[in-house]
């Protein structure tokens, strides 16, 4: 079993290695080579008697995803992308990589001619307001940011591809990934961690948008849980509509901070200053709020059922499960 991760120098590429090599198998099948692609370098992990190669570059650019793809990797994880804020920010940029790398991804996967499972990581963010208080499955996606947009086209493109056997391809929505580790990146919904992450470590957060505003998160660990799901899933289960949203706990910003003051206590969210952002507003009153994700829920994808436990998670992988004195 080969495996090509893209984005694999990302949080969560790394983190989904590293699962990988501990479970050391996928699909039924002793896991021998890992690919791991990013436009910086990703961390090889130690992985006894697995052949483990790092490709730095960009995927966009000509022939590079026909050279990740030439040793036909059984399976291929399509993590790489430019986030939100920063697709909203740089509208060539957010082009280039989320719509032209996973094209040219795509394609050198369709001229290789071998059919792999290929999962592809989307976003909530296909979805636009106005929402019912629940999205159902059954709601148009109709972006209302560059990045959405982008995502919705990679998902066109995975179904089509699907639906011509060119590949069997899989892709989740995911929601909100929280509480995410280290420091801040460029997507627009990072302060829903660093209002969580930074006191937990008793250090001030910026919160910059109303705390009445709702939105729909998941762990990590269980972002990891549905791409691993998601590679091992019997396609025909899941039939032709080839891009499913996943569960997630949907809470309000007030509610992520009173589950912060049960788990952590009051100290905590003490160090939540209140400084709005027009711009992140701008962008985030147009999200989506919760999901029903029926669809991926029967398939046998699961989440968090409270933000409590999203909050414990972080504890305990990024913590060693110790809160600071």
């Amino acid at each position: 079993m080969r495996i090509l991760v893209t984005g694999a120098a990302g949080m969560v590429g790394r983190k989904l290695v590293e699962r990988l090599v501990r479970d050391g198998r996928l699909r039924g099948q002793k896991i021998t080579a890992f690919d791991l692609h990013d436009i910086v370098p990703a961390t090889a992990p130690e992985a006894a008697g697995v052949d483990v190669t790092v490709h730095a570059s960009d995927l966009a650019r000509e022939g590079v995803a026909d050279s990740l793809v030439a040793s036909k990797p059984d399976v291929v994880f399509h993590l790489a992308g430019v986030v939100s804020g920063e697709a909203e920010a740089n509208f060539d940029l957010g082009y280039r990589v989320n719509l032209d790398g996973t094209r040219a991804l795509f394609d050198a996967v369709r001229l290789a001619g071998y059919g792999p499972r290929v999962v592809f990581t989307s976003s909530i963010a296909v979805f636009g307001a106005p929402f019912p208080d629940v999205i159902p499955d059954e709601f148009h996606p109709t972006p209302l940011t560059s990045y959405g947009t982008q995502k919705l086209m990679g998902e066109a493109l995975l179904a089509d591809y699907t639906r011509r056997g060119f590949f069997d391809g899989i892709g989740i929505r995911l929601p909100t990934i929280n509480v995410r580790p280290g420091k801040p990146n460029k997507a627009a919904s990072g302060f829903f961690s660093s209002i969580i992450r930074e006191p937990l470590a008793g250090q001030e957060a910026v919160l910059p948008v109303p705390r009445s505003v709702v939105h729909t998160h998941a762990s990590p660990r269980s972002a990891v849980n549905f791409l691993v799901h998601a590679a091992e899933i019997d396609g025909e289960a899941v039939g032709p509509r080839r891009n499913l949203t996943m569960p997630g706990v949907g809470v309000s910003v007030g509610e992520q901070i009173k589950a912060l003051r049960r788990v952590a206590g009051e100290a905590a969210v003490r160090l939540i200053r209140e400084e709005p952002d027009e711009t992140i507003w701008a962008i985030v009153k147009n999200w989506p709020t919760r999901f029903e994700a029926k669809r991926s829920r029967e398939l046998g994808f699961k989440a968090e059922e409270t933000f409590d436990d999203i909050i414990r998670v972080h504890i305990e992988d990024e913590m060693a499960g110790v809160l600071p004195p």
